[in-house]
């Protein structure tokens, strides 16, 4: 049974296939098209599945899994979402590079108190300060 790639576009595989990396030179050949791989990673992210669950029509899960964590290692997803934000960007006639953020102060980690070593230390209590 042939699988129809359905999720990459053809247009959105025009953009985002010369970003994936093809397969290294020498060894033995890839036996996977890149587009099964990417096909199979955006069924598992967009369905919220677990990549056990992939259907068989799909790559084995444990061979798309190892693709998709080599190339989150790797920064491929990160460089994927800046040229696409770039190519949105352009498209909608703004800077490719943002000039401004924002930052909502309630999602902001700190360590205000410095960490561990300046917690207050609890105090055990004497006879004194019973009532």
């Amino acid at each position: 049974m042939t699988r129809r790639p359905t999720y990459p576009s053809d247009e959105e595989w025009a953009i985002l296939g010369p970003l994936i990396p093809a397969p290294r030179p020498g060894g033995r050949p890839a036996r996977l098209a890149r587009r099964d791989i990417v096909d199979a990673i955006f069924y598992v992210k967009r369905g919220g599945v677990s990549w056990r669950m992939l259907p068989a029509d799909f790559p084995h899960w444990k061979t798309v899994y190892d693709y998709f964590r080599q190339w989150n290692k790797n920064g491929l997803w990160v460089r994927v979402n800046d040229a696409l934000r770039v190519r949105t960007r352009e498209a909608l006639g703004r800077n490719a590079v943002p000039t401004a953020g924002i930052v909502d102060s309630r999602r902001v980690k700190t360590l205000q108190k410095g960490g561990p070593e300046a917690t207050t230390v609890a105090r055990k209590s004497t006879d004194e300060h019973i009532i």
